[in-house]
């Protein structure tokens, strides 16, 4: 989501944040468990040879099986069912004829509807046999997101999630590594995109109070360069200034009384922050 994209707007310019209830906490989650399988498919699926519009395809494949529907195609024009942004490209690329080479960097970013209930998450895929330095982005992006879901856990404003990510990405031994600032993380509901923006670094800005009945996504996207960025062309694909690489993870979670549950991965977020001393919350049927 583009940081300077701001919806939901009520009265005087206050976001209006839409909280759920465990109901609808509950049906999110099961949109982000086909969204969850449909990734799967596409992650053993991205091998040298295989085209992003073939991805495209098995994504599009789970989600009709599973009766749910896109809320990416479609989405101001946007043609297809991911986004699959290779090497350079940050977010927002088409899936096309590219054929999928040794040492590509692939972002993809999906979502699904079940019963008007949004679900999105974002992975990135080393293809074949990836430069160390590619799979150190990936890793510590990955981790970044781990940081900031773990963060939420325990956070009084939803400003602590860039904070824990920020921290932890310029802590991190060796080449620096860039957080984006023009792309961050958003509520989700019964719209992909909603209020509040989560931001990925520190601002200055605590951000909404977290309250039951949030859900957000949570999304670092992270460079091996420059944080500069331009779109091209089809005014959707987002690359890189100076051509190094990106790299993007993410995930819908739920905050409730209980604590917070991660609607898009498989066992709710267990492996993920367990080293962070957090368990996560599933809500009981």
């Amino acid at each position: 989501m583009n940081n300077e994209t701001k919806e939901h707007r009520m009265a005087f310019g206050q976001p209006k944040i839409e909280y759920k209830s465990n109901a609808q906490i509950r049906k999110m989650r099961e949109a982000g468990l086909v969204l969850a399988e449909a990734l799967d498919t596409v992650v053993d699926a991205a091998r040298i040879g295989t085209t992003t519009a073939e991805l495209d395809a098995l994504f599009e494949g789970v989600l009709e099986r599973h009766g749910a529907t896109s809320n990416f195609k479609g989405y101001y024009g946007f043609p297809a069912t991911i986004c699959a942004s290779v090497n350079d490209q940050v977010v927002h690329g088409f899936p096309s004829d590219y054929v999928l080479a040794d040492g590509d960097v692939l972002k993809i970013d999906g979502g699904a509807i079940i019963d008007g209930w949004h679900s999105d998450s974002a992975r990135t895929i080393l293809v074949g046999t990836p430069d160390p330095a590619d799979q150190r982005l990936s890793d510590v992006t990955e981790q970044a997101m781990w940081r900031g879901i773990a963060a939420l856990a325990n956070a009084r404003f939803v400003g602590a999630i860039g904070e824990a990510i920020d921290d932890y990405v310029s802590s991190v031994e060796g080449e620096p590594l860039g957080i984006l600032e023009d792309y961050v993380g958003h509520g989700i509901g019964t719209e992909m995109h909603q209020a509040p923006d989560v931001l990925n670094y520190r601002s200055g800005d605590r951000g909404a109070r977290v309250k039951p009945g949030m859900c957000l996504a949570i999304e670092p996207m992270l460079v091996r360069g420059g944080i500069e960025t331009r779109t091209l062309d089809d005014d959707w694909t987002v690359v890189t200034t100076d051509g190094s690489r990106a790299s993007q993870w993410e995930h819908s979670v739920a905050v409730h009384l209980g604590g917070i549950w991660v609607l898009s991965a498989h066992d709710g977020g267990a492996a993920g922050l367990a080293p962070f001393g957090i368990t996560p919350a599933p809500l009981q049927d």
